[in-house]
């Protein structure tokens, strides 16, 4: 094993499918998952609004560098799935986003 990263996914998709129960779950913590809900965590922070239409998660990987972003981006797409699965929500064309928080520069104001 190689040198760990850590790395910001964010991972984005669309709703698609949504059964009833589904549309009336996600309907009813709307509000708990609105802009104030945005972190990154190793679980996951699942964002959305009242239309049903898009999603984003926040995750927190940690991955071997050597395996690059493509690989921390495909982690967090697994989680993602394994998620929205469990919740029995349908989705389709999740994207990601990565930032390797290791080698981010910082420029520090003077």
């Amino acid at each position: 094993m190689g040198t760990q990263h850590t790395y910001r996914v964010i991972v984005r998709g669309t709703f698609d499918g949504l059964s009833e129960d589904s549309r009336t779950r996600l309907l009813a913590e709307v509000d708990a998952h609105g802009l104030t809900a945005m972190q990154f965590t190793e679980e996951g922070s699942l964002t959305y609004d009242r239309t049903l239409k898009h999603f984003s998660y926040r995750l927190v990987v940690v991955s071997d560098a050597a395996d690059g972003d493509e690989m921390a981006g495909a982690l967090a797409e697994d989680r993602v799935e394994t998620a929205l699965e469990e919740l029995g929500h349908g989705y389709k064309g999740l994207r990601s986003t990565v930032t390797d928080l290791d080698t981010m520069k910082i420029n520090y104001k003077r």
